[in-house]
């Protein structure tokens, strides 16, 4: 069974190409054997970063599913996730992830992940990317409204 819904993540990724529709990757998302969501990269033509396989694959999922967690599912993907997805995945809290191409292979073809991988590593402060905490005087703060609220649904 996992052959074949690695073969379906392969085929969405290579008519995606064919398509001109974005990257060559595909991810399905299976529960109880039987695909419950399917995405493909569309960032060229979605103008979005973050309309990767992987991701698209999670949001197609958890709307057919009604449900914000992908709990006894597996993710089929067509290239070992970036640091974007592998974050997403792991919100989702899949059982298992299964992948056909490694980063390696995706950075041969340009796809390299490697810097952010990188970058994630390094102390903020290292970072190429300036990020810096800014302290307010506020009194409406979202995490002691958060920790106050009792009916909050926690993931």
């Amino acid at each position: 069974m996992k052959q074949k819904f690695m073969k379906h993540a392969l085929q969405i990724a290579y008519d995606n190409v064919e398509k001109r529709n974005g990257g060559p990757f595909g991810a399905v998302v299976v529960k109880d054997n039987k695909i419950v969501g399917k995405g493909t990269n569309v960032v060229t033509t979605t103008n979005d970063p973050s309309a990767h396989a992987e991701i698209s694959a999670i949001r197609d999922a958890c709307m057919h599913l009604n449900d914000y967690q992908l709990t006894g599912c597996e993710i089929y993907t067509s290239c070992e996730p970036c640091p974007m997805c592998l974050g997403a995945i792991y919100w989702a809290r899949p059982k298992a992830v299964y992948y056909f191409n490694t980063r390696e292979e995706a950075a041969k073809i340009g796809f390299d992940d490697q810097y952010i991988y990188d970058q994630i590593a390094m102390n903020i402060e290292d970072r190429k990317l300036l990020m810096k905490k800014l302290d307010l005087n506020s009194d409406k703060l979202p995490f002691q409204l958060w920790e106050q609220t009792t009916d909050k649904v926690e993931y």
